[in-house]
C-alpha cells in the first residue's frame, strides 16, 4: 500500500520514526510531519503565516520524509494538496507519545491528523502508546499497528473510516487481546494558581481528576491490558435531535 505517515510530536519524534522503519518494510511510505512539537493543538490549521515545507533525511529511514511548519492537520493538506504525486490508501497518525483516550480525542493533534485525511475521504489511523516511567512503549505501537493492517480487509480500506489505537505499555505477553469500544468518559485538566492577584494571574496545569473508569470504554479496556480500537467520525451531527431541536423553533 501507498502510506501517508503524520504525526504531532515532531518529525524528530521517536514514536513517528519507529513507525516509519516498521511500515516501509512491506510498504511505501512518505512521511510529512511538523518541524516541532504540536501536541493538543487539536484541529486548527495554519492561516495567518506562509507555511514552510523542508525535505528531510532522517537517520536509519529509507522513506521520503518533509517537515512543516504548521500543524498536524497542515501535514495532511500540505502532502496532499502539494507533495504527493500519487494518491495514497490510507493515512498513519502517529505513534503519539502518550494515549489519546475518552475526551482527549477533541484535543489531539494525532486524532485530528487522521479525521483530516477523512475529510479527504481517505481511510486512516491514529495510533497512541501509553507511557510508563516517562517512556512511551512504541514498539508494541508499531508491531500492533502493523498487525491489523495486515488483518483488516478491503472493507476498511473502502469505508473511508478513522481507526483510533492506543497500545498498552506492559510484558507484550501480558497484553490480553484487542478490544473494539467506545471513548471514555470525560477528564479534565484543573489549573493551579502559581502566583497573582484580582488583576493579574499566572496559572499552570498541575494534574487532573481521578475518575472511576466506565466499563466498556477505552480507558477501561486499555487499564485491563487490551489493545484499543475506537472507530470516529468527523460529522458531529446529532442526528437523534434534529426533529427534536426542529420543534423547539416553531412557533406553537
Amino acid at each position: 500500500m501507498r502510506l501517508l505517515l503524520v504525526n504531532d510530536d515532531g518529525i524528530n519524534a521517536e514514536g513517528i520514526q519507529t513507525l516509519a522503519r516498521y511500515l516501509e518494510k512491506d510498504h511505501h511510505v512518505t512521511i510529512v510531519a511538523p518541524d516541532n512539537q504540536m501536541s493538543a493543538t487539536s484541529h486548527s490549521i495554519t492561516l495567518t503565516k506562509p507555511i514552510i515545507v523542508k525535505k528531510k533525511n532522517l537517520q536509519g529511514i529509507k522513506s521520503e520524509a518533509y517537515s512543516v511548519s504548521g500543524t498536524p492537520a497542515d501535514c495532511v493538506r500540505v502532502a496532499l494538496d502539494k507533495i504527493l504525486e500519487e494518491p495514497v490508501d490510507l493515512v498513519v497518525s502517529g505513534i503519539n507519545m502518550g494515549t489519546n483516550l475518552g475526551m482527549d480525542i477533541l484535543y489531539s493533534g494525532t486524532v485530528s491528523a487522521a479525521i483530516e485525511a477523512n475529510i479527504y475521504d481517505i481511510p486512516s489511523i491514529a495510533v497512541s502508546a501509553e507511557m510508563n516511567d516517562g517512556k512511551a512503549c512504541y514498539e508494541i505501537g508499531a508491531k500492533y499497528l502493523k498487525y491489523i493492517l495486515q488483518t483488516v480487509n478491503d472493507r476498511f480500506l473502502n469505508s473511508k473510516t478513522v481507526l483510533n489505537i492506543n497500545t498498552p505499555c506492559v510484558d507484550e505477553r501480558n497484553i490480553k487481546g484487542i478490544k473494539v469500544c467506545r471513548i471514555g468518559g470525560m477528564i479534565y485538566d484543573y489549573y493551579f494558581m502559581e502566583e497573582g492577584n484580582e488583576e493579574e494571574m499566572s496559572l499552570v496545569v498541575s494534574g487532573r481528576r481521578k475518575d472511576e473508569l466506565e466499563k466498556g470504554t477505552d480507558r477501561y479496556y486499555l487499564k485491563k491490558g487490551y489493545v484499543t480500537v475506537t472507530p470516529l467520525q468527523y460529522d458531529f451531527t446529532n442526528f437523534k435531535l434534529i426533529e427534536e431541536v426542529e420543534s423547539w423553533l416553531k412557533k406553537s
